[in-house]
């Protein structure tokens, strides 16, 4: 009953977000006040009124101006994997979301997603790096610096002003963008977009060729989200998704824009019967079974919660991160000059 009116509140409020639909004057009222105590905090740490908690090591912060999914967790994923190439031991610091835990602590692969949450833990078995949760952002990532990361990155840690950075990445949905535009919770934006001037790269997930719907984005670089495969969640098994082209699934997603894996599956010739369901969902054995034997097929975030419950027909869907030529190295030239920057400064 919880996750239906959860659904159902969230399906309300995209309505107004991303169609036509105007806002009602309250939804707009209560922007007003969100818009003024975001500026109030970020001028407080700003202006130092506030603390912000500088580490020994620089600190990349990989994160979203909208809510929703941008693609901003494989892109974290993938970021941590290049540093590690480069030499660097990397650390992830996360909130924790969906998860019970609430004090500062490091995530093990083997941890339930319910105390550490589906994104902090995805991270850790995808990355390979260790990864630290906490409503308190500076302690968690001190405690990578304990285990001897030498940079850390933030997921989505943009309006997390108490962890002081070196770098900022902002992950834009190339599809749905900025919505109507609004602040929340009369639109999707938790800063307005004039926030991007003072970000060191701008990344535009998917959308089309040519981004110039908002003159922010020029200069964007440009990634995208690639399946090749599906892997069986009792057995590990890989198989190509090209397999299942022509044939009707159900496709679970518990995400922050269920309809990029419906979309994604789609175009590759699958016959969706689509299930979504709220960001973070807890998933119960109910949420992937159906009355008949078609597989089905979940994101990767949704996965690291049904090991427990799946059967031989539950397939998840791993993503590829693949830049447009020349964006990958662009992305990192940004990144290492972050790094060099702040080397000067000790």
């Amino acid at each position: 009953m919880r996750g239906s009116r959860a659904k159902s509140v969230q399906s309300w409020l995209e309505s107004i977000w991303y169609r036509s639909a105007p806002p009602p004057w309250w939804l707009s009222a209560l922007s007003a006040v969100y818009g003024l105590v975001s500026r109030m905090r970020r001028v407080a740490h700003a202006k130092q009124w506030r603390q912000s908690t500088s580490l020994p090591c620089p600190v990349l912060v990989i994160g979203n101006l909208t809510v929703g999914g941008t693609g901003k967790t494989p892109l974290v994923s993938w970021l941590a994997v290049q540093l590690t190439k480069r030499g660097f031991r990397p650390g992830v610091v996360s909130r924790g979301y969906g998860g019970s835990s609430h004090q500062p602590r490091l995530v093990q692969e083997s941890d339930d997603p319910q105390g550490a949450g589906d994104e902090a833990l995805l991270l850790a078995r995808l990355s390979r790096v260790p990864v630290a949760i906490g409503r308190d952002r500076p302690a968690a990532a001190q405690l990578l610096v304990n285990v001897g990361c030498n940079i850390i990155l933030s997921d989505d840690g943009l309006q997390h002003y108490a962890l002081a950075r070196d770098c900022e990445i902002v992950v834009i949905d190339g599809e749905r963008q900025f919505g109507n535009g609004r602040l929340l919770p009369a639109g999707p934006l938790r800063e307005a977009t004039k926030r991007l001037k003072s970000a060191d790269v701008i990344v535009v997930n998917g959308g089309p060729s040519v981004i110039g719907s908002h003159v922010l984005l020029a200069g964007a670089l440009r990634m995208r989200l690639e399946a090749t495969q599906a892997i069986a969640l009792r057995y590990g098994t890989p198989k190509p998704l090209r397999e299942f082209s022509g044939r009707s699934v159900h496709a679970v997603a518990g995400i922050g824009n269920p309809q990029r894996f419906f979309q994604m599956l789609r175009a590759l010739g699958i016959e969706v019967v689509a299930h979504s369901l709220p960001d973070h969902a807890r998933l119960e054995i109910e949420d992937i079974s159906f009355a008949d034997d078609l597989p089905v097929l979940m994101t990767e975030k949704d996965a690291v919660k049904c090991t427990e419950i799946a059967g031989p027909h539950h397939w998840y869907v791993p993503v590829n991160v693949v830049f447009e030529e020349g964006d990958s190295e662009a992305l990192q030239s940004v990144v290492i000059r972050s790094v060099e920057r702040r080397a000067a400064r000790v």
